[in-house]
């Protein structure tokens, strides 16, 4: 009788952990690649307001001091697996990297919702949720304003972030694929900043000054999009050069309204920190949930620079 009991048990709980046995209520742990960043502190807001609708849970936010800290935002997912959270939402700053901390959670049954970037196809079984901008169409979206500006000949610069990280392989490479199929535009770079500003900064400065016949340049995330913009007015390019950023804090928005910046394509990260909560909650209390959700994106221009539709994802 006992052993039948033991038995019974065991298997009770096996299916309830098959079945995503996970606590409603407690902490859930956002971590990001940086907090040193307006678009990660825009993730935070939405995050925030979601954590206000939702009964019983509070809120943990963090994330290294720089993208590149790979081994601290891997230590930060495991401390939170540690402490048996309810639920994870996750910016992973490495496809690969990441991986081993985020089978941990699936290990411990904690539900783990991505945002922003994609982990490696290794990884697929471990998350409940992926949540981001298409940055493939992102990308091509950013090679057809710079097209629209600089003509389908010359020479573009690819001011780049952190080689590897799953937005920037579909951003980049869907530049890329798009200028190849549309133009015949020789890309000069890419340039990696490592989300450094001061580093795109200098980078920028440098290929402008190698490059004096360069036509356009993409900045291909926020802090590298800002060196770009710096770059150019402290060179007197501004203006003269095309540039096509990418993200909408206050400092590029003043880029696109004096000029120095043509176009900038803004995703929405105050969508993904509220979506990101919404989705993690939805897995822990059971409830359907997708397993990739299309954030958006939106390029603004000086046109539309005030409109309803850009102050919508504008931070």
């Amino acid at each position: 009788m006992q052993k039948f009991s033991m038995l019974a048990i065991a298997a009770l709980l096996g299916t309830a952990f098959s079945s995503g046995a996970y606590a409603a209520g407690g902490e859930i742990a956002v971590i990001v690649k940086t907090v040193n960043s307006n678009y990660w502190q825009n993730v935070q807001k939405g995050a925030k307001a979601a954590l206000g609708e939702a009964k019983g849970y509070t809120m943990t936010f963090q994330g290294p001091a720089a993208e590149s800290d790979i081994t601290d935002e891997v230590n930060m997912v495991e401390n939170a697996v540690n402490r048996h959270v309810a639920g994870i939402v996750l910016a992973p700053s490495d496809p690969d990297a990441l991986v081993p901390a985020i089978k941990k959670a699936w290990e411990a049954h904690i539900p783990v919702v991505l945002i922003d970037s994609a982990l490696s196809d290794a990884g697929k079984q471990y998350y409940q949720s992926f949540l981001s901008t298409d940055n493939e169409k992102a990308g091509e979206l950013c090679a057809k304003a710079l097209i629209a500006h600089v003509g389908q000949t010359g020479k573009i610069a690819l001011m780049s972030y952190v080689p590897g990280a799953g937005s920037e392989i579909g951003r980049v490479g869907g530049f890329k694929k798009y200028l190849a199929a549309h133009s015949k535009l020789k890309i000069v770079g890419p340039y990696y900043s490592q989300s450094q500003m001061a580093t795109a900064l200098n980078q920028t400065t440098d290929v402008l000054s190698a490059n004096p016949d360069l036509k356009g340049v993409f900045g291909a995330n926020e802090p590298t999009a800002i060196g770009v913009g710096r770059a150019l007015k402290q060179s007197g390019k501004a203006g003269k050069v095309v540039a096509i950023g990418f993200d909408g804090n206050q400092d590029l928005q003043n880029f696109v309204r004096d000029g120095t910046i043509q176009g900038i394509a803004v995703q929405g990260s105050y969508q993904m920190g509220y979506k990101g909560i919404q989705t993690v909650v939805n897995v822990i209390e059971h409830k359907k949930v997708a397993k990739n959700i299309d954030t958006g994106v939106v390029m603004v221009d000086k046109q539309n620079l005030d409109s309803p539709e850009a102050k919508n994802v504008l931070y």
